[in-house]
């Protein structure tokens, strides 16, 4: 039945596919096996309409196609997750996008997501650290602060990320920065003596 979904699920991205989006991601080095350049807010509703589905999640993720991949992200039910998985997906997300877009729909909502982060920011692997930068972002914007070690972590490996070539990488490591300035007097102060050393 899952096989059956998801092919019904590639055949409706024909309807929404969008040329001059997916050539635009194509010149610009974004490679995917198949992209159909479908809006995000179009997968949104898509995914809605089957709801959270291990399985399908699982089924979608599978395929190298840009939408399917997304779809996943959105369908993935979060409390069902294991870490192991979400960890063999950041290492599979293949494109700076899906990176992004896993940190933002699924692995925020992740209970254990700031210890896989903390991982990713002190990886070799360009993605990940995007990935993880993205998640501890999101965390503090719901206002999870960091303890010290966290706090000297972040700090620590985001220096050494505002020189990497990188510029995903600069970028996700200079915004996580910016979120924990917000946390408050104290952390802006911690921000601020890192960033003007």
């Amino acid at each position: 039945m899952t096989e059956d979904t998801i092919k019904k699920i590639k055949q409706s991205f024909r309807l929404l596919m969008n040329g001059e989006a997916s050539r635009y991601m194509r010149e610009n080095g974004v490679d995917y096996h198949l992209n159909w350049g479908v809006a995000f807010t179009d997968l949104k509703k898509m995914a809605e309409e089957y709801g959270k589905d291990y399985h399908l999640a699982v089924g979608l993720w599978k395929e190298n196609i840009r939408e399917c991949k997304i779809l996943a992200t959105l369908i993935m039910p979060p409390e069902e997750m294991p870490a192991e998985l979400a960890d063999l997906w950041m290492e599979q997300a293949g494109t700076q996008e899906i990176a992004e877009m896993l940190a933002f729909n699924l692995l925020q909502y992740l209970d254990y997501a700031p210890v896989l982060a903390f991982e990713w920011i002190s990886s070799s692997h360009p993605l990940n650290q995007i990935g993880g930068y993205h998640v501890l972002s999101r965390c503090m914007m719901r206002g999870d602060a960091p303890d010290d070690r966290g706090i000297n972590e972040i700090i620590d490996q985001a220096l050494t990320a505002l020189k990497d070539e990188s510029a995903g990488v600069r970028h996700a490591a200079y915004n996580c920065l910016m979120r924990m300035g917000q946390l408050g007097d104290d952390y802006e102060l911690i921000v601020s003596k890192a960033l003007s050393k």
